[in-house]
């Protein structure tokens, strides 16, 4: 099976680096609800897309996986982690037998050490996975409850659909290594973590475009710890101001680091991994990027594709929707009620495109659905921490999950407590605790707005006293103790514009009947919010259609509606 038809063979977690690894995706014998494997399926593609092989839609509580593996025997005397890069939504995973994993969450990327259920020889990896597809209070994003697609909601994706892959490591090794720019300072903080490391040494190399930029050395008392090694701007030559160093959008710079584990004369571990210097930050009502006011023209995107739904059918395809945003004049993009494959986060790093990374929601608030929110957000935080894209954390979105948080005290409490949840897991963003309105404690002030009428949008953003008087969806911008505290102003969601491009038929929040037409209206909808003084970004919902909506500025299988440079010359104010 060749690329063009789904094989997924590139590094899965290119945010840490070992250069040892084997993939397992590919074939996999499948089964649904017994074990009776009577289906091939592709890994890491669920059973509904078309690139699994299968493509079936209907729903089942419980699918199993099972394949073969061999370890190369320059890994014995290793430990062998396994890896799934994603699962949804929970999953139990044998090896030889022997249940070594339980996990549940269908966002969330998990490993565990086998080294103790292998055989010498052929070994037997087996998932079985349970999905509740009509239960509410699961996290599930756009994922429908019925089996065929309605309104905003698309087909579900259950089972394994990131990449699975081995990995082995020596008894002493790097767990993990969080990265945080510090732009004043010109200096970069590791906080790491290792396994049984006592008495070895962790060194650390920085360099850029092979040139050494800052080294460090530090003696390991115990497992884990945290230092601070300052860039060498003068070993950089001409790179030696702020803005030479510095990552954004329209300059995607990215030092290199290696870390290295020795010890008893003995090198226990090698991670390449990477940063960029940049500076997230909010100061007197200003949304800033590295000190400087930022305008923040993000287009939301669902991250679903034809034939691949949850999975991206190539990793050519991740690159291929960063590049589409940047060729229209964005400068971000909203992940949209999903955890993105790391891969997108990786060339968003590398070609410079900003992102607001979103959980998924479920739609009835209950104590699962509280227990699934945190665990996920702490398990995508400390997976995604280093990527220098993401800029903002969005912990909720317009109220789902938490349908009565205008009056509920406890649910305003649910949304205050994710919000202080994601800002103590990380400092270094902004955070939104609910997208839309009804906020309660939040970074920035953000509003959905699907007003197509010029006129309307001229007035409505035309004063800050207006802006808090409006309430587009007919809810109040705040709720409980949340009111106006000079926050960044915001619309995250906003045109829609459906335009029927070919045999797909579907929706929008407004139409256009041609070519004209849609320039028309996308004109009206964008050039209010450019123009407003109080406004410091929007979000153009969508990137591209999916399903049954047709309201994208390309269609599902990434074609333009019209010229992106006409959509170019709109976002920059010069049409």
């Amino acid at each position: 099976m060749d690329r063009e038809i789904g094989m997924r063979t590139e590094y899965p977690r290119p945010q840490f680096v070992r250069t040892d690894w084997m993939s397992l995706n590919g074939a996999w014998d499948f089964a649904f609800d017994e074990e009776a494997y009577e289906e091939t399926i592709n890994v890491p593609f669920v059973y509904e897309a078309k690139l699994s092989g299968i493509e079936k839609r209907e729903f089942h509580d419980q699918v199993w996986y099972r394949r073969t593996f061999e370890i190369p025997e320059h890994w014995k005397g290793k430990r062998i982690l396994l890896h799934f890069g994603a699962v949804d939504y929970a999953c139990q995973v044998f090896v030889n037998g022997k249940n070594v994993m339980h996990h549940v969450g269908g966002q969330s990327s998990f490993s565990v050490d086998i080294t103790e259920a292998l055989d010498a020889h052929v070994n037997e990896l087996k998932l079985c996975v349970r999905d509740f597809h009509r239960e509410l209070d699961i996290v599930r994003g756009k994922q429908f409850w019925k089996e065929e697609s309605e309104s905003i909601f698309y087909t579900a994706s259950m089972g394994i659909w990131q990449s699975v892959w081995l990995e082995p490591v020596s008894d002493k090794y790097i767990r993990q290594v969080h990265i945080t720019p510090l732009l004043d300072e010109k200096s970069v903080k590791f906080s790491y973590e290792t396994e049984q490391a006592r008495e070895c040494v962790l060194e650390t190399t920085i360099s850029f475009d092979g040139i050494e930029a800052g080294n460090f050395s530090v003696s390991l008392n115990h497992v884990k710890g945290e230092f601070t090694v300052r860039i060498d701007e003068e070993a950089l030559g001409c790179w030696n101001t702020v803005e030479d160093l510095v990552w954004s959008p329209e300059s995607p710079r990215l030092f290199d680091v290696t870390f290295t584990l020795r010890g008893g004369g003995i090198t226990w571990d090698s991670v390449q991994s990477y940063f960029g210097l940049r500076k997230v930050s909010v100061e007197n009502g200003r949304f800033l990027l590295n000190n400087r006011p930022y305008y923040q023209k993000l287009v939301l995107d669902q991250g679903f594709w034809p034939e691949g739904l949850f999975t991206a059918p190539s990793d050519e395809a991740l690159i291929k929707d960063i590049q589409l945003a940047k060729d229209m004049g964005f400068n971000g993009v909203r992940k949209h009620q999903k955890v993105e494959d790391p891969r997108f986060l990786y060339h968003a790093d590398r070609m410079g495109l900003l992102v607001w990374g979103e959980m998924a929601s479920g739609y009835c608030y209950s104590n699962r659905l509280i227990k699934d929110t945190v665990n996920e957000w702490i398990c995508e935080i400390e997976r995604d921490y280093n990527h220098p894209c993401i800029v903002v954390w969005t912990a909720l979105n317009e109220s789902w999950g938490v349908l009565e948080t205008a009056h509920n005290r406890e649910q305003q409490n649910f949304c205050k407590a994710m919000y202080a949840l994601i800002k103590s897991l990380d400092g270094t963003r902004a955070v939104i605790d609910n997208d839309g309105w009804e906020h309660v404690e939040t970074d920035l002030l953000t509003i959905h707005d699907y007003e197509p009428e010029r006129e309307a949008l001229m007035e409505r953003y035309g004063s800050m006293e207006r802006i808090l008087r409006e309430q587009p969806a007919g809810r109040g911008l705040y709720a409980g103790e949340g009111r106006y505290r000079n926050e960044p102003v915001l619309v995250t969601e906003f045109g829609g514009i459906s335009f029927q491009k070919d045999a797909t038929e579907g929706w929008g929040y407004s139409a256009a009947v041609s070519e004209e037409d849609f320039v028309r209206r996308y004109r009206e909808v964008v050039q209010p919010l450019l123009k407003s003084e109080w406004l410091q970004g929007f979000c153009y919902t969508q990137l591209t259609d999916v399903e049954q909506e047709i309201n994208g500025l390309y269609t599902y299988d990434r074609c333009p509606k019209i010229d992106p440079e006409q959509i170019r010359r709109i976002n920059e104010g010069e049409g």
